[in-house]
């Protein structure tokens, strides 16, 4: 087998991990010795252990003299965890290939230069564009402040996500359905508007899936007004609920809300709306590095003006609702085509009946 077959393995890996180790990225290695793999790991729930460590561990005696394939500059600060890269240097590897860099000041290149010290040969750069997509969320998060927004939009061929007497479900089916439950499953939280909130009372969970994922959900109101007897409310408890609410919410409904579990965060009101720019450097102060927007069309809308989303996953359904129907998106007000963020297809397949196609910023 070829590095290349070798990366797409450790990336395949470390794909295991999405949705399930914020703070930290979502890493895979895999060691190589003699053409055999001898170890290979991905980053376990919660951010540690690294990829590195699972992979060494099972490799044991064997690591000497082989070649680590990693999907992410090696880490070469203390933490909670020892630096991977020393991990590596101990652990006598000959060799190590790298896709893509840690833009953490804590590293930034310092986990390349330990390994080279140590006269370990360091290859980088191998599948950096994959590499690149599948840590989106964590580069987001280091380099710009907030996490990865995926927006997923579930409407008519003529871009509507409910009748004029606001009927929704279902516009897709099953198949489309499950899809946005793995999803989510690969993502740190679920984000909702207060009016999506308040309409269909969702719980926001993954379900039908048969695995265990408790993603953070999030609901963006700004008065805090929303329901203490809907699902979000009465399963706080059980299944991570924060809101982001603005500066003027009701003190009573700040202290009901944070006696039940949820985690209220405060942003700055603009023209009206919630920050958004604020809404999500706090959701990336707080370490999340995914987030899967399912609307409404309001907050959709918000989220796009800003120029926030960076992809796009868009359910199309085989029926048109007519322009009395309710419309995906709320105004963006946009009087010119060049005022838009662009965006361009990654994927497009059949679901059932339905279109699933993905988008990726130009």
């Amino acid at each position: 087998m070829s590095d290349i077959d070798h990366m797409q393995h450790a990336l395949a890996l470390g794909a295991r991990g999405l949705g399930r180790t914020w703070p930290n990225p979502a890493v895979g290695c895999v060691i190589v010795k003699s053409g055999r793999i001898i170890g290979r790991g991905w980053t376990q729930d919660g951010g540690r252990p690294h990829a590195e460590a699972m992979a060494l561990t099972q490799a044991g005696d064997q690591a000497q003299g082989a070649t680590a394939y990693v999907t992410l500059e090696p880490c070469s600060h203390h933490g909670k965890t020892p630096p991977c890269a020393q991990s590596l240097i101990d652990a006598g590897v000959s060799r190590v290939v790298v896709a893509v860099g840690d833009p953490d000041p804590r590293v930034n290149g310092r986990g390349l230069a330990l390994l080279r010290d140590a006269g370990i040969s360091v290859d980088f750069g191998l599948c950096e564009d994959a590499a690149r997509a599948a840590q989106i969320g964590f580069l987001n998060r280091v380099t710009l402040g907030r996490p990865m927004v995926t927006l997923k939009l579930a409407t008519s061929w003529d871009g509507r996500i409910a009748t004029s007497m606001g009927e929704s479900q279902w516009i897709t089916g099953p198949l489309a359905r499950r899809r946005v439950h793995a999803m989510r499953a690969t993502h740190d939280a679920v984000l909702i508007g207060g009016g999506t909130a308040r309409a269909d009372d969702p719980s926001l969970t993954v379900r039908g899936l048969g695995i265990d994922h408790k993603t953070v959900r999030v609901i963006m109101s700004r008065a805090l007004d929303l329901p203490l007897t809907s699902q979000l409310a009465q399963s706080a408890n059980d299944h991570p609920v924060w809101i982001i609410h603005g500066p003027t919410a009701d003190a009573d409904l700040k202290r009901i809300w944070t006696d039940i579990g949820a985690n209220l965060i405060e942003v700055p009101v603009v023209a009206g709306k919630l920050d958004a720019d604020a809404a999500l450097a706090a959701l990336g102060a707080a370490g999340l590095t995914r987030v899967f927007c399912e609307g409404g069309g309001a907050l959709a809308a918000s989220l796009l003006q800003n120029d926030l989303v960076d992809v796009v996953a868009q359910f199309t359904a085989g029926l048109g609702l007519g322009a009395d129907g309710l419309a995906g998106l709320g105004s963006l007000g946009v009087t010119r085509l060049a005022q838009v963020p662009r965006f361009v297809p990654q994927s497009c397949e059949q679901l059932g009946a339905d279109v699933f196609t993905l988008w990726q910023r130009a």
